[in-house]
C-alpha cells in the first residue's frame, strides 16, 4: 500500500520538476537577451557622442552565439529614438522574426553638442 502511494505521489512531484525546470530556461534565455539588448544600447550610446549622424539601424546582426539584435533609429536631427531587440534565433534561419523575440528596450539619445 505504501508503494502505491509513493508512486502516486511521485507523479505530481515529477512533473513539476520538468515544469519548474523549462521556466528555469527560459528565464536564463530572457535574462541573456536582457543583458545583450542593453549592452547593444550602452554601445550605440558611447558611439553617438562623437557619431551622432551615423545611422544606428541594423538588422539580424548576432551578438553572441544564436542570439541575434535588430536595432531600429528614427534618425532624428534633434533627439533619436533607438529600439534594440534581442532573441535568440531558434530555427536557425539567421533572421529574427517576431515570435523569436525576447526582449525589446527604447532609449531616447539627444545631440550633445
Amino acid at each position: 500500500m505504501a508503494s502505491v502511494l509513493l508512486i502516486v505521489a511521485m507523479v505530481p512531484i515529477l512533473k513539476n520538476l520538468t515544469r519548474a525546470s523549462m521556466f528555469a530556461s527560459e528565464i536564463e534565455r530572457k535574462t541573456q537577451c536582457l543583458i545583450l539588448a542593453q549592452n547593444k544600447l550602452d554601445e550605440i550610446k558611447a558611439r553617438s557622442v562623437y557619431h551622432y549622424s551615423d545611422s544606428f539601424a541594423a538588422s539580424n546582426v548576432a551578438v553572441s552565439g544564436s542570439y541575434l539584435c535588430n536595432v531600429a533609429d528614427n534618425a532624428d536631427p534633434a533627439l533619436r529614438t533607438i529600439t534594440v531587440s534581442v532573441g535568440l534565433d531558434g530555427n536557425g534561419g539567421g533572421t529574427l522574426s517576431a515570435d523569436e523575440i525576447e526582449i525589446t528596450l527604447t532609449t531616447y539619445i539627444a545631440r550633445r553638442w
